[in-house]
């Protein structure tokens, strides 16, 4: 393996934050060419790209750092916990019945359409999808269904081939990051496509207006005393997160196996759904005032720490190794959108619906709030609500998945 020009996790970790602070200076600047820019290319998705451009350029190695583990496992719970301070729990409620749909019809798309990629890839290159590739393709479906967990309980119950499950976690990684960064351009372009989709955005109007009443009633100066509280309400949310997190993973491991076809043996399930209880859970106390000294916005700091991490890990050459397996997952992935979008035209409902949707399948819970947050960084709680029912789902779904897959691949 190449070694990347940057290996220092402290150096890549400052080149990061310097890309995030140039980003957002120009994103904020007056200059008419860049209004005209960031009018065209969002902010977020150059926090995301511009890492991947140096990760494919051997500058840094997403593959070989440690910060991803440390923002996913860190930064990604924290957030969790200061978004949801503020959360309106009946509003969320009401929203239940469209990121349901969306939810589940982004489910359809990657049982369907794994299938249906291998059957059109065939057509051309029989050799791509027969013998065991449905194995590899199968472990690939746990993972755009649920996640991580999900993708790993298959691998162990198939076994595939090393080099094939490399191939694999390739086309996984190349197509949910560009399907993601296609989600966040999207969402800088809600209105003209909600306008197209003759959605009903009102629910989420109301929600995005309360919030920014709430806001800028309760805002206040922050304070040395204020930023400590809320980083102490944060860190101490992830602690509370990461101790039970490993103690109910292991417990049940130890205890209950059968549960871990629904990846509740997973410890990172369980810090992210106890990070999001934290939170709602402090959003009926006194705590809830620390979103009017910037505990949102302090979310928002580590989610952009999150996403430049995700970013370096793409490796846009990846897909010139592996033409035919890509070439698989870039039909799977492209039905799954058209079938969402589909149903958000026929349902008329609302874009958001559909790119958290999609990335709660897709992405999981480290990616579900990048996007919802894409939207509105309140709707981000969201995102990781519809992951947590992936995860859930995720290794059944898949396996099923597989078995019409092997199918399919016996024809060829």
């Amino acid at each position: 393996m190449q070694q990347p020009l940057i290996q220092d996790d402290v150096v890549v970790m400052g080149i990061l934050a310097a890309i995030l602070g140039l980003v957002f200076t120009t994103a904020a600047s007056n200059n008419k060419h860049l209004k005209k820019f960031y009018s065209i290319v969002p902010a977020l998705l150059l926090c995301y790209f511009i890492p991947g451009i140096l990760n494919s350029s051997n500058v840094i190695s997403g593959e070989q750092s440690g910060l991803y583990k440390m923002a996913s496992s860190y930064l990604l719970p924290a957030s969790l916990v200061l978004f949801t301070l503020n959360l309106d729990i009946p509003a969320i409620w009401r929203l239940r019945k469209k990121a349901g749909l969306l939810f589940f019809t982004g489910t359809i798309g990657v049982m369907v359409g794994g299938p249906l990629a291998m059957f059109i890839v065939g057509q051309f290159s029989p050799e791509t999808v027969n013998g065991e590739t449905w194995k590899g393709l199968t472990t690939l479906a746990g993972s755009w269904i649920g996640g991580g967990a999900n993708q790993t309980a298959l691998f162990e119950m198939l076994q595939p081939s090393g080099a094939l499950y490399s191939a694999t976690i390739a086309v996984d990684v190349i197509c949910a990051n560009i399907w993601m960064a296609l989600l966040i351009y999207s969402a800088s372009k809600a209105k003209k496509i909600d306008k197209w989709l003759k959605a009903d955005t009102s629910e989420i109007d109301a929600i995005q207006q309360k919030l920014a009443i709430q806001q800028a009633e309760g805002e206040r100066m922050p304070t040395l005393t204020s930023m400590m509280q809320i980083i102490g309400v944060a860190l101490g949310g992830v602690a509370i997160a990461h101790g039970l997190g490993t103690f109910l993973a292991d417990y049940i491991r130890e205890n209950a196996a059968h549960l871990s076809k629904y990846s509740l043996d997973s410890q990172f399930f369980w810090k992210v759904f106890i990070a999001t209880l934290v939170g709602v859970a402090l959003s009926f106390t006194k705590v809830r005032k620390l979103e009017g000294y910037g505990a949102s916005k302090m979310a928002s700091v580590f989610l952009y720490i999150l996403i430049a991490t995700i970013g370096m890990k793409m490796d846009i050459l990846a897909m010139f190794q592996q033409p035919g397996l890509f070439a698989v997952g870039a039909i799977w992935i492209t039905f799954h959108g058209l079938l969402i979008l589909v149903v958000a035209k026929l349902t008329r409902t609302p874009l958001f619906f559909a790119g958290v949707g999609s990335m709660a399948n897709i992405g999981a819970a480290a990616s579900a709030p990048v996007v919802a947050s894409a939207f509105n960084p309140a709707l981000a709680p969201v995102g990781v609500i519809l992951a947590i029912l992936g995860y859930a789902i995720g290794t059944n779904a898949a396996y099923i998945c597989g078995l019409v897959m092997q199918w399919v691949g016996g024809m060829f």
